[in-house]
């Protein structure tokens, strides 16, 4: 089941109730019966930006080749491999 807090509920606890769902991860915040908004801790943000920056590098440097700089599909997958490889570290 996801983890959800009703906006209502926002405004009648406060940021006690966004605290206490955030122990159990992402808070989908319900607002008019749908899903508004996600909240994140400061270290699910983190771990999000980190992996969007990574994926953002290595596209860069997958696309960043002419023609004359051709690389291979196994030189690209190592620099993948490795790029992941540093995501979890």
């Amino acid at each position: 089941m996801e983890n959800t807090i009703t906006a209502e509920e926002i405004k009648r606890r406060g940021i006690s109730a966004v605290d206490e769902a955030l122990k159990y991860g992402p808070v989908h915040v319900i607002q008019r019966s749908k899903r508004r908004y996600v909240i994140l801790s400061e270290e699910n943000y983190q771990s999000l930006a980190r992996h969007s920056q990574a994926r953002s590098a290595i596209w860069s440097h997958v696309t960043s080749g002419t023609s004359e700089q051709s690389r291979s599909k196994a030189d690209i997958d190592q620099q993948i491999q490795k790029e992941r490889r540093a995501w979890d570290t």
